[in-house]
Protein backbone atom coordinates (compact mmCIF):
# COMPACT_ATOMS: atom_id res chain seq x y z
CA UNK A 1 0.00 0.00 0.00
CA UNK A 2 1.21 3.78 -0.61
CA UNK A 3 2.39 5.85 1.68
CA UNK A 4 -0.61 8.35 0.95
CA UNK A 5 -3.19 5.95 1.43
CA UNK A 6 -1.51 4.64 4.74
CA UNK A 7 -1.22 8.06 6.60
CA UNK A 8 -4.80 9.50 4.08
CA UNK A 9 -2.38 12.22 2.94
CA UNK A 10 -1.44 12.92 -0.57
CA UNK A 11 0.21 16.40 -0.09
CA UNK A 12 3.84 16.34 0.81
CA UNK A 13 6.15 19.59 0.72
CA UNK A 14 8.83 17.55 -1.52
CA UNK A 15 9.53 14.16 -2.50
CA UNK A 16 12.30 14.30 0.01
CA UNK A 17 9.38 15.11 2.90
CA UNK A 18 7.75 12.26 1.29
CA UNK A 19 11.03 10.05 1.65
CA UNK A 20 11.40 10.83 4.93
CA UNK A 21 7.92 10.35 6.49
CA UNK A 22 7.82 6.95 4.67
CA UNK A 23 11.05 5.93 5.76
CA UNK A 24 10.00 6.43 9.34
CA UNK A 25 6.37 4.74 8.80
CA UNK A 26 8.33 1.78 7.46
CA UNK A 27 10.67 1.92 10.85
CA UNK A 28 7.72 1.63 12.91
CA UNK A 29 5.79 -0.68 10.88
CA UNK A 30 8.62 -3.08 11.14
CA UNK A 31 9.58 -2.34 14.64
CA UNK A 32 5.36 -3.15 15.37
CA UNK A 33 5.90 -6.34 13.03
CA UNK A 34 9.23 -7.29 15.23
CA UNK A 35 7.89 -6.81 18.44
CA UNK A 36 5.08 -9.01 17.79
CA UNK A 37 7.34 -11.96 16.22
CA UNK A 38 9.75 -11.52 19.65
CA UNK A 39 6.72 -11.54 21.74
CA UNK A 40 6.09 -15.31 21.63
CA UNK A 41 9.91 -15.83 22.75
CA UNK A 42 9.83 -13.50 25.77
CA UNK A 43 12.18 -10.69 24.45
CA UNK A 44 11.84 -7.90 22.67
CA UNK A 45 13.67 -6.78 19.54
CA UNK A 46 16.69 -5.25 21.25
CA UNK A 47 17.13 -8.18 23.92
CA UNK A 48 17.48 -10.10 20.31
CA UNK A 49 20.12 -7.88 19.42
CA UNK A 50 21.94 -8.29 22.37
CA UNK A 51 22.00 -11.83 22.01
CA UNK A 52 23.15 -11.86 18.50
CA UNK A 53 25.87 -9.78 19.41
CA UNK A 54 26.70 -11.69 22.24
CA UNK A 55 26.34 -14.82 19.69
CA UNK A 56 28.59 -13.46 17.62
CA UNK A 57 31.58 -13.18 20.14
CA UNK A 58 31.28 -16.44 21.79
CA UNK A 59 32.55 -17.97 23.73
CA UNK A 60 34.55 -14.68 24.43
CA UNK A 61 32.48 -12.26 26.60
CA UNK A 62 32.66 -8.41 25.77
CA UNK A 63 31.92 -5.14 27.78
CA UNK A 64 28.47 -3.76 28.32
CA UNK A 65 30.48 -0.50 26.60
CA UNK A 66 30.82 -2.58 23.51
CA UNK A 67 27.38 -4.08 23.23
CA UNK A 68 25.85 -0.35 23.54
CA UNK A 69 28.18 0.68 20.50
CA UNK A 70 27.03 -2.51 18.44
CA UNK A 71 23.25 -2.31 19.24
CA UNK A 72 20.94 -1.07 16.48
CA UNK A 73 18.95 1.10 18.98
CA UNK A 74 21.87 3.22 20.04
CA UNK A 75 19.31 5.05 23.16
CA UNK A 76 18.60 0.87 24.87
CA UNK A 77 19.47 1.41 28.55
CA UNK A 78 21.95 -1.33 27.90
CA UNK A 79 21.71 -1.73 31.94
CA UNK A 80 18.27 -2.66 31.82
CA UNK A 81 18.22 -4.63 29.18
CA UNK A 82 21.17 -6.70 30.81
CA UNK A 83 19.47 -7.03 33.76
CA UNK A 84 16.86 -8.40 32.50
CA UNK A 85 18.38 -11.02 29.90
CA UNK A 86 20.40 -12.28 33.14
CA UNK A 87 16.62 -12.57 35.06
CA UNK A 88 16.00 -14.44 32.29
CA UNK A 89 19.14 -16.54 32.35
CA UNK A 90 19.86 -15.85 28.46
CA UNK A 91 23.17 -13.97 29.93
CA UNK A 92 25.64 -13.75 32.38
CA UNK A 93 27.91 -10.78 33.39
CA UNK A 94 30.84 -11.09 35.79
CA UNK A 95 33.24 -8.75 36.96
CA UNK A 96 36.45 -8.18 34.20
CA UNK A 97 39.46 -8.87 36.31
CA UNK A 98 41.29 -6.32 34.37
CA UNK A 99 39.18 -3.51 35.51
CA UNK A 100 36.94 -4.13 38.63
CA UNK A 101 34.22 -1.15 37.47
CA UNK A 102 33.48 -2.79 34.48
CA UNK A 103 31.75 -5.91 33.60
CA UNK A 104 32.25 -9.18 30.87
CA UNK A 105 29.39 -9.96 29.04
CA UNK A 106 28.51 -13.55 27.84
CA UNK A 107 25.76 -15.34 26.17
CA UNK A 108 24.53 -18.84 28.33
CA UNK A 109 23.72 -22.17 26.87
CA UNK A 110 19.86 -21.08 27.31
CA UNK A 111 20.59 -18.03 25.13
CA UNK A 112 22.18 -20.03 22.20
CA UNK A 113 19.66 -22.25 22.87
CA UNK A 114 16.51 -19.35 22.20
CA UNK A 115 18.86 -18.03 19.08
CA UNK A 116 18.86 -21.61 17.52
CA UNK A 117 15.27 -21.97 17.90
CA UNK A 118 14.86 -18.54 16.83
CA UNK A 119 16.99 -19.16 13.76
CA UNK A 120 14.38 -21.44 11.54
CA UNK A 121 11.73 -18.81 11.75
CA UNK A 122 14.13 -15.47 10.84
CA UNK A 123 12.92 -15.17 7.23
CA UNK A 124 9.42 -14.38 9.62
CA UNK A 125 10.69 -11.03 10.73
CA UNK A 126 12.59 -10.70 7.12
CA UNK A 127 9.54 -8.29 6.23
CA UNK A 128 11.14 -6.95 2.78
CA UNK A 129 10.76 -10.19 1.32
CA UNK A 130 8.50 -8.65 -1.21
CA UNK A 131 11.24 -6.55 -2.57
CA UNK A 132 14.21 -8.82 -5.08
CA UNK A 133 17.32 -9.43 -3.93
CA UNK A 134 18.64 -6.63 -6.49
CA UNK A 135 15.98 -4.50 -4.92
CA UNK A 136 16.79 -4.81 -1.75
CA UNK A 137 20.75 -4.43 -2.63
CA UNK A 138 19.42 -1.01 -3.79
CA UNK A 139 17.57 0.10 -1.31
CA UNK A 140 20.31 -0.77 1.23
CA UNK A 141 22.32 1.15 -0.56
CA UNK A 142 20.14 4.22 -0.68
CA UNK A 143 20.04 4.34 2.91
CA UNK A 144 23.44 3.91 3.55
CA UNK A 145 24.04 6.81 0.87
CA UNK A 146 21.59 9.08 2.75
CA UNK A 147 23.36 8.89 6.31
CA UNK A 148 26.52 10.10 4.15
Amino acid sequence: MKIEEEIKQSKFSSPYQKAVINLLFTSNWLNNRQQEFFKVYGITSQQFNVLRILKGQHPKSISATEIKSRMLDKNSDISRLLDRLIDKNLIEKKICPADKRASDVSITEKGLGLLKEINPRQNEIDFLLALTEEEAIQLSNLLDKSRG
